[in-house]
């Protein structure tokens, strides 16, 4: 009897994995370093609303009457609430814009061009198609229009960033000028409707050419669109060997040419699917809201899904919630005009003062020890 109870124990100790105390310390780490992506941003939001309070006290307004408005005008109602959503639709679009090719270490920022330019397309070839062609068979062609015509605009600025050096920051902001600069001249010009002498634009392309709504909901179908194309970029970047070789290219573009990877055809790439997704973007702003091409396009959805996908660390899954709050914000705009007697722009305040402490926060990551691997002691 006194010889079973070492084996026991024995048994006992074998049972027990060797590596599960290293596996939970591993795991501690990770989940500390990865809270470290959550804090900072939070803490830059709460930064950026607290300086925003003292702008609205200086000019003599009540901080928390503002926030009442921004709640009621983004969340408070079911009304509210669907134009919401409809509002964050092309944020997560012009999001995905950004967030893709910051995979693989781009500050591309021309998602508002690809947008104006996506939505013209797809209204220009829906145009001569206007009762000629059945909707089932123009409306696909609008999509792949609008998104081929995106991808190869903000393909360029990734292709003079690999084969020419061109610092693509530059280039796409300056490609997205000359793309509103584009769709002006056709609308202003030879594709303007006449009938509508008021505002240049295209002319309609008829209800039975433009996005529904799903059903029981005034939010269109380019909000679930967005989500989906969100969890799928997702799943790209970080399930697929495409999105690890974009990690890897993103970390040393030298180490990646070194390991034969095809450095220039991913960064094109990763701008193509950037500039599809403005494009697409641009799409429903014309087929689901616009009914046609103008200068309402060019809303700044492009410029406000820069902030979204930084304050999102360039997460695509992250991106649709951040893009909702936003859309929120932009959707109580009016609400807060009238009733505080501010202008719109009064948003436009406060969301460059969240993208200006953003920018501010990047310098604190890796300064908190509560968010770093211990010593050597706990490790025992």
């Amino acid at each position: 009897m006194s010889s079973g109870a070492p084996a026991a124990s024995g048994l006992a100790a074998a049972g027990t994995p060797p590596s599960a105390p290293s596996a939970r310390y591993d795991l501690g780490v990770r989940l500390r370093a990865n809270s470290e992506y959550v804090a900072i941003p939070v803490f830059a939001l709460l930064m950026a609303a607290a300086l925003f309070a003292v702008f609205l006290l200086a000019i003599g307004k009540s901080p928390i009457e503002f926030v009442n408005y921004v709640w009621r005008g983004g969340f408070g109602t079911a009304f509210s609430l669907q134009n919401t959503l409809q509002r964050s639709s092309p944020l997560i679009l012009t999001a995905l814009a950004v967030a893709i090719p910051a995979r693989i270490g781009l500050i591309m920022i021309g998602g508002e061009g690809a947008l104006v330019l996506g939505g013209f397309a797809a209204a220009a070839i829906a145009v001569p198609m206007v009762g000629v062609v059945p909707p089932i068979v123009t409306i696909p062609v609008m999509v792949a229009a609008a998104v081929l015509v995106g991808a190869m605009w903000v393909g360029i600025a990734g292709y003079l960033r690999y084969a020419r050096g061109v610092n693509e920051t530059i280039s796409s902001l300056l490609l997205t000028y000359i793309g509103i600069a584009i769709m002006n001249f056709f609308v202003e010009g030879v594709m303007r409707d006449a009938s509508n002498p008021n505002k240049p634009s295209t002319k309609p392309i008829g209800d039975a050419y433009m996005v529904g709504y799903i059903p029981g909901t005034e939010v269109h179908w380019g909000f679930p669109v967005g989500v989906l194309l969100a969890v799928a970029l997702y799943i790209l970047m970080t399930r697929t060997t495409f999105g690890f070789a974009a990690r890897v290219t993103g970390g040393n573009f030298r180490a990646a040419l070194a390991q034969g990877l095809p450095v220039g055809r991913l960064i094109v790439g990763c701008a193509m699917i950037a500039g599809g997704c403005a494009g697409l973007a641009g799409y429903f702003g014309g087929a689901a809201i616009q009914g046609r091409a103008n200068a309402s396009l060019a809303a700044g959805y492009g410029f406000t899904g820069i902030l979204v996908s930084f304050l999102a660390r360039h997460n695509p899954v992250v991106i649709i919630p951040v893009a909702i709050m936003f859309g929120g914000l932009v959707a109580s705009g009016g609400l807060i005009q009238r009733r505080m007697g501010m202008p719109d722009a009064t948003v436009l305040v406060l969301q460059g003062l969240i993208f200006v402490v953003l920018l501010t926060s990047e310098t604190l990551y890796g300064r908190f020890a509560i968010f770093r691997a211990g010593d050597a002691k706990e490790r025992t």
